[in-house]
C-alpha cells in the first residue's frame, strides 16, 4: 500500500511539473497508468455512518455498498459473453471501514461469480460517496468511473486491460467529478453527467469519442434566487437509445436538507442541445428555480423530494421514481414517506402513488416490461425501524403506474436492513438487480445480494477462497 501511495505521489508531481512547463496536452489527458491486479476473498460491502444523528437515528447509515442513487449505473449485462458486470463499494471485513472500489462479474452460463477485483484503493477513505459507477463501450472494454468528493479528493476514470474482463485496469484520467453517471452511446462515445462542488453542488456534463480525450466541462444547472447566497442540485439519469435524460431537484440556498421540486432535461444529439420533454430547446445552464422545465413544485408545501430511479415506457417516454415527505430527519415526527412515479404519457405528466416507507434514503429501482411496471425497494420498515432500508418488497402495476399491488416480499426476518436496490442495464435473470444489507444503528458486516424478475434472491459469497463460486439461493 505504501508503494501505491508513493506511485500516486510521484505521478501527481510529474503531472504538476508538466503543467508548470506548459505541457497542455499532458495536463488535459494524463497518460494511462497500469494498476496491479488485486483480488479480495469475498463480497463484503462498506458500512458507513454520516454521523448526523437525531432521536431516531442517523440521517443515513448502514450497508452502503451500492450507494448512492446518483452513481449510475452500477451494473451492465454483456450479451456477447453472457455475463453481468457490477461495481460496488467494498472493504475487507466487518471491522474494516476503509473503502475499496470493487468490480465483480456473474457468469450466466455457469451460475458463478468471479472473485472481486480492487479497481482503486481509497487509501483510508471510508466514505461511499466515493463509490464507483460503470460503463461499457462497443468493443466490450469496461470503464469504471471512481467518484471523487468535490475538490478534496479527485475522481478517476479506469479502463479494463481486456474486453469483458475484470483482470486488470489502467487509469486513464484524473479529474474533479462527483456522482459519476456515464452513458455510452453506440457509435458516438461517452456522455458523462456528473456534479462539481463550486461552493455548492452544480450539474455538468462532458463527452468523449474514445474515453481518453474529453471535451471541457459544460454546466447544465446552477439555479439561485436573488435572495440566495447558494443553491445546488442532485440528478438521477437514464438512457433510451441515443436519448439521455435526467430529473433533478433544487437545494434552496444550498441546503441539501431542503431538497425540493422536480425538474427535467434531455438530449438526443449527444449533448449538442438540451430540451424539455417536448423537444423545445432550453438554454443552459439553467439558473432560475422557477424555470419552465420545473415539473412539480414542492417548495411551498415544505416537502422534500428524493429522486431514486429513471426508466421509460415502450415509446421512450420518461418515468421518475421518487420519494417525498416532510423533513430530513427520520422518525415519527416527520411521518412516513410517499413512494410515487412521475410519468410523461406523451401529452402530460402524471403522478401516481405506490406505497410508503419510513426513511428518505430508502432506495429502490423501477423496471418496465411492456405494460408491466415493477418497483423493487425496501418498503417494509423492519428490522431496524426508522433506519435507512428495511425488508425488500416487489410492487407491480399493469395500468402504467396508476395502481400498484405488492406481489412479493423478497427478504424476511433479516438481521439487518437491506437498501439501495440497483437495477442492471439490459439486465437478465437471475442477476436482474443487486443491493447490500447493514445495520443502520451500529457498525456491522454488510452482505451483498442479487435477485431475479420473479423475486428470487441469492447472496453473494462473503468468504470466497476459490477464484469463482456459486451464490447461495435464499429461502
Amino acid at each position: 500500500m505504501i508503494q501505491n501511495i508513493d506511485n500516486y505521489i510521484m505521478r501527481t508531481l510529474i503531472y504538476a511539473l508538466l503543467c508548470i512547463a506548459g505541457a497542455i496536452t499532458a495536463c488535459a489527458q494524463p497518460v494511462a497508468q497500469q494498476t496491479e491486479v488485486r483480488k479480495v476473498d469475498g463480497y463484503k460491502g462498506i458500512w458507513f455512518t454520516l454521523g448526523q444523528r437525531s432521536e431516531y437515528g442517523d440521517k443515513y447509515s448502514g450497508g452502503l455498498g451500492t450507494y448512492t442513487a446518483k452513481h449510475i449505473p452500477l451494473s451492465i449485462y454483456a450479451p456477447k459473453v453472457n455475463k453481468t458486470f457490477f461495481v460496488y463499494g467494498g472493504t475487507t471485513g466487518p471491522d474494516q471501514r476503509y473503502l475499496l472500489c470493487m468490480i465483480g462479474s456473474f457468469d450466466h452460463k455457469t451460475g458463478t461469480v468471479s472473485k472481486p477485483v480492487v479497481v482503486y484503493d481509497k487509501k483510508g477513505v471510508d466514505d461511499p460517496h466515493d463509490n464507483p459507477s460503470l460503463a461499457m463501450d462497443d468493443d466490450g472494454y469496461l470503464w469504471v468511473f471512481v467518484s471523487g468528493r468535490g475538490k478534496v479528493r479527485p475522481g478517476f476514470k479506469y479502463r479494463s486491460k481486456l474486453p469483458y474482463s475484470t483482470d486488470g485496469f489502467e487509469v486513464i484520467r484524473e479529474e474533479e467529478m462527483t456522482y459519476p453517471q456515464p452513458k455510452y452511446i453506440s457509435g458516438k462515445g461517452f456522455l458523462h453527467l456528473f456534479t462539481k462542488y463550486t461552493g455548492v453542488r452544480e450539474l455538468y456534463f462532458e463527452t468523449s469519442r474514445d474515453g481518453v480525450t474529453w471535451t471541457d466541462d459544460v454546466k447544465l444547472a446552477g439555479m439561485k434566487r436573488p435572495e440566495d447566497k447558494n443553491s445546488g442540485h442532485y440528478q438521477i439519469s437514464g438512457q433510451h437509445g441515443e436519448k439521455v435524460v435526467f430529473f433533478f431537484n433544487w437545494h434552496p440556498n444550498g441546503n441539501v436538507d431542503q431538497r425540493t421540486n422536480i425538474y427535467y432535461l434531455q438530449t438526443t444529439d449527444f449533448g449538442k442541445t438540451w430540451t424539455d420533454v417536448e423537444g423545445n430547446a432550453v438554454q443552459i445552464p439553467v439558473t432560475d428555480p422557477a424555470s419552465p422545465i420545473m415539473l412539480r413544485e414542492y417548495y411551498s408545501k415544505k416537502q422534500n423530494v428524493y429522486i431514486k430511479d429513471v426508466n421509460f415506457d415502450e415509446k421512450g417516454n420518461p418515468i421518475a421514481l421518487h420519494v417525498s415527505g416532510t423533513g430530513h430527519q427520520p422518525g415519527p415526527h416527520n411521518g412516513l414517506k410517499d413512494w410515487s412515479i412521475l410519468y410523461y404519457n406523451g401529452k402530460t405528466w402524471e403522478d401516481h402513488k405506490i406505497t410508503t416507507s419510513d426513511h428518505n434514503y430508502d432506495t429502490g429501482s423501477l423496471f418496465v416490461k411492456g405494460n408491466e411496471w415493477t418497483v423493487v425497494a425496501p418498503t417494509e420498515n423492519s428490522p431496524q425501524k426508522w433506519g435507512g432500508g428495511g425488508e425488500i418488497e416487489m410492487w407491480k402495476s399493469t395500468d402504467k403506474g396508476k395502481t400498484w399491488k405488492k406481489t412479493r416480499q423478497l427478504t424476511k426476518n433479516s438481521p439487518r436492513n437491506h437498501n439501495y436496490v440497483r437495477k442492471v442495464v439490459n439486465g437478465r435473470d437471475p442477476f436482474y438487480y443487486f443491493w447490500a444489507d447493514g445495520n443502520p444503528d451500529k457498525l456491522s458486516e454488510s452482505l451483498l445480494y442479487f435477485g431475479d424478475s420473479k423475486g428470487n434472491v441469492w447472496q453473494l459469497p462473503y468468504d470466497m477462497p476459490a477464484e469463482s463460486a456459486k451464490p447461495a439461493k435464499m429461502k
